[in-house]
């Protein structure tokens, strides 16, 4: 078994290949997450950490290289099997929440587990339990739209975790928050990563919050240096 909890090795991506527009976003990208390091990825918009981010996550697939998780081989691997690493390895939080409106915060937490077979009881038992860990246990039975924008992330860094993942992958999960707010979320998802042995990958422009992490990274003309 790999000592990496992710690893990408060689990545290449390039959008409309071929064409005088032809943009070579990731040119030979390299990354290695061992178990419970929080790793922050700095870099400018546009410059290709979500791409980064969607390949690490088996959303996209790289035109070159591999991408291990668990240190199992994940390329060439079959739509169910790359669903079935996704739901039970990855977790995603976005700069949006992307919770689903017509349900509560804890219906929110508990789809993801409901969808990989638990138990309807297991599920909300341990929503609630991810839900009181970040302070919004009594927003349970809120929907989205009745709750604050720092509310919404924290729901959506418990969705994230509800299935027990490997690894966390967040594109700017502060970026829409005030400086205030994006600082009590930040730390309400460090106390969820340490307690839990979490691996995360996280992009923020925030040099504050990167440094608070184990280590940073920066895209530099499609490739990964240290910050």
């Amino acid at each position: 078994m790999s000592e990496f909890v992710l690893s990408l090795q060689g990545i290449e991506k390039t959008y409309n290949k071929g064409k005088p527009n032809e943009i070579r976003v990731l040119r030979g990208a390299e990354l290695q997450l061992k178990a419970g390091e929080i790793v922050a990825l700095v870099a400018p918009s546009g410059a290709g950490k979500s791409t980064l981010l969607h390949i690490a996550g088996l959303l996209d697939t790289p035109d070159a290289g591999t991408v291990q998780i668990a240190g199992h081989d994940m390329t060439g691997r079959s739509d169910r099997r790359r669903t079935l690493a996704r739901r039970e390895d990855v977790g995603f939080v976005y700069q949006f929440h992307h919770l689903l409106p017509e349900f509560s915060a804890l219906e929110n937490v508990m789809l993801p587990q409901l969808a990989n077979g638990v138990t309807r009881g297991a599920a909300k038992e341990r929503a609630l339990a991810l839900l009181g860990r970040v302070g919004v246990a009594e927003r349970a039975d809120h929907r989205p739209a009745d709750m604050s924008g720092g509310e919404q992330q924290r729901v959506a860094f418990c969705r994230a975790l509800a299935n027990s993942p490997r690894v966390m992958l967040a594109d700017e999960p502060t970026g829409n928050l005030d400086p205030a707010t994006a600082d009590q979320v930040f730390n309400n998802l460090m106390v969820l990563a340490r307690e839990t042995g979490l691996s995360a990958v996280i992009a923020t422009h925030n040099l504050e919050l990167a440094g608070r992490m184990d280590r940073q990274v920066k895209m530099d003309e499609g490739v990964l240096v240290p910050a």
